[in-house]
């Protein structure tokens, strides 16, 4: 049975990506679309895990056909898709190459995590059993919450001291961080890279979940349902003593997330393959098709228009988006509706894209 539900979850991702991504203007911003600005969990922090779980529910079909056995093949393929992920990560923030200062570049991000946690999660999942995924997965998150906490001084899960920004900064360099907090530290760092493998490990371990309950739909939902609800709340209870916060991606934010992320994933299984309302569920197979491809366009397009600037009525460069922003969105409503409606728009137009590629049954994969 081929859930239509996973292609759902993967495209709905995607589109809510594009969205948080690209608000009319970063100082009025719609209240759900706000990530945490340190500790705790709003819905926007929810879209990166899950589209790191629905990688590893992919993964788990994605090697069937090498029966999940590491093979020189099955390596080939994971080290080359690794590469390539990461590497077009570090390109889009490099666009439009021209004018750079190389040593300010920003080697991190969304797409060089995912990169690496794609790589090292596939190979610990084609060399060890479910239960010893299991182990693993654990393993990780206590070793990293040890090292967060020891290796952080007196606030070890603070900003300025916390161990993910000490790492980057010794084998990266403070130039090659973002700076969105005011000070050199990434949200995708490279050690907080570690407990993002776990998020991907469970969504492979779903995946496991789907195959064997293939026959019995009823009994998957409920299976995902009490597995997400016992993982999430592990994740949440053990917040009190190890803040759930993405920006570290702390153990606790990995199972409070991976639960919600279950439970969606049952929620849509329930919703779309056994109720059938899939009729809504249309226009995020688009996205779910093309998925990377989708990502890498919407960056491309606002990189690209950032070549184009304009001064403003009070001397600020600006780019021609944020013409299209003041001038259309922002008469509607000048605050967080109008910056909302401009991402919403802009998801449509990339959307548009994708939905000729959909309709061609052209697929980009890496």
């Amino acid at each position: 049975m081929r859930y239509l539900s996973l292609d759902f979850f993967r495209g709905l991702t995607i589109a809510l990506m594009i969205v948080v991504n690209n608000p009319g203007t970063w100082q009025s911003i719609y209240d759900p679309l706000e990530h945490a600005d340190w500790h705790g969990c709003t819905p926007t922090d929810l879209v990166f895990p899950f589209f790191l779980f629905i990688v590893g529910v992919a993964l788990w079909f994605s090697f069937s056909k090498f029966n999940r056995q590491l093979t020189p093949a099955l390596t080939r393929k994971i080290l080359r898709r690794a590469a390539l992920i990461f590497l077009i990560g570090v390109a889009l923030n490099a666009f439009p190459f021209y004018n750079k200062n190389w040593a300010e570049l920003r080697i991190l991000g969304v797409l060089p995590r995912i990169g690496i946690a794609y790589g090292l999660a596939a190979f610990l999942c084609v060399t060890l059993s479910r239960q010893m995924l299991i182990w693993a997965g654990g393993l990780i998150l206590v070793i990293y919450w040890l090292l967060l906490y020891w290796g952080g001084g007196a606030a070890p899960y603070s900003l300025e001291s916390n161990i993910v920004r000490q790492v980057d900064l010794w084998v990266l360099g403070a130039g090659h961080l973002w700076m969105g907090k005011g000070i050199p530290f990434d949200p995708e760092g490279l050690l907080s890279t570690l407990p993002a493998v776990v998020t991907v490990i469970m969504g492979y371990l779903a995946g496991g979940l789907i195959a064997d309950r293939k026959n019995d739909p009823n009994r998957l939902v409920y299976d995902l349902l009490l597995y997400g609800t016992l993982i999430g709340a592990i994740g949440f209870v053990w917040g009190f003593a190890f803040p759930i916060n993405k920006s570290l991606w702390t153990s606790t934010f990995v199972l409070y997330t991976g639960g919600l992320a279950m439970i969606f994933l049952s929620c849509c299984i329930w919703a779309l393959d056994i109720r059938g309302w899939s009729a809504g569920a249309k226009p995020f197979l688009v996205f779910g098709s093309n998925p990377l491809f989708a990502f890498v366009l919407a960056a491309l397009m606002v990189k690209t228009a950032g070549i184009f600037k304009y001064t403003d009525p009070e001397g600020k460069s600006r780019s021609v988006l944020y013409w299209v922003y003041q001038h259309v969105f922002y008469p509607i409503h000048q605050a967080e509706l109008g910056s909302l409606l401009y991402a919403l728009s802009f998801t449509a137009v990339v959307w548009m894209v994708c939905l000729v590629l959909y309709k061609r049954g052209i697929f980009i994969k890496i």
